[in-house]
């Protein structure tokens, strides 16, 4: 098989090594991370991306969740689309929406990162980090409104604001990634910002089986040919089409 895979720049390295054990050939294109700033003019990148895919591909696959209805609307044109049923990449850096729940259920924006954030933008907690937000956040919501309903537009506001009350701050260490150098700054980072530091195992297990074709309905969703991604907003299926 042939996949052409689509994915936010964060997920580089995993997305690399997970291809070079697939036993299918994965072409890999990459979306700026700072596009999530805009989930509108990321959506327009990703559906520029699936139309620009040439024929020879059996699937295209994204590395990417929901975030933040960036990839609502996304429609599959002559091969199918693969997605992981994800609200964020929070939960793939996770490798389960059962490991988020468990980590992130009370505060579901509290802020995290990983050595993937660091090494992409350079630093701790940009606008692009966890909890990404648009820069007309009124008017965002407006839409969001008029589009979902005035509660599934607060929870997606929810989801998509980082929380600053929590008393810690949350790193996501993936074997085979570590860095010791990035891993003391960010305890000197949440240190200087007065938190405490939370340390989580995470997992590429959702990016390996994306890439490798092992697409279980409960983990993914497979978008048929015409058909485009909705969003649900559960903790269950995520998404549908």
């Amino acid at each position: 098989m042939k996949y052409r895979m689509i994915s936010c720049e964060v997920f580089a390295r995993p997305a690399y090594r997970a291809a070079a054990k697939s036993p299918h050939i994965v072409d890999i294109v990459f979306t700026p991370l700072r596009s999530h700033v805009d989930p509108h003019q990321l959506r327009r990148e990703i559906q520029a991306a699936i139309d620009n895919t040439t024929e020879g591909y059996d699937a295209v696959l994204l590395g990417y969740g929901l975030c933040g209805n960036s990839t609502a609307g996304l429609k599959a044109r002559g091969i199918p689309l693969v997605i992981p049923r994800a609200h964020d990449c929070c939960t793939i850096f996770l490798g389960s929406r059962e490991a988020f729940l468990e980590y992130f259920g009370q505060t579901p924006s509290a802020q995290w990162s990983s050595v993937c954030y660091y090494e992409r933008l350079g630093g701790w907690y940009t606008d692009c980090a966890a909890g990404v937000t648009t820069s007309d956040q009124a008017g965002y919501m407006e839409e969001l409104i008029r589009q979902y309903g005035e509660e599934n537009a607060r929870y997606i506001m929810e989801m998509m604001t980082p929380k600053k009350d929590v008393g810690f701050l949350t790193f996501i260490e993936i074997e085979g990634f570590e860095d010791p150098g990035i891993r003391d700054s960010f305890i000197k980072h949440a240190k200087d910002a007065g938190k405490d530091t939370r340390f989580i195992t995470g997992s590429t297990r959702l990016i390996d089986a994306l890439v490798s074709g092992d697409w279980n309905d409960d983990e993914f969703l497979v978008v048929p040919p015409g058909a485009e991604i909705k969003p649900v907003y559960d903790h269950r299926s995520v998404i549908s089409c």
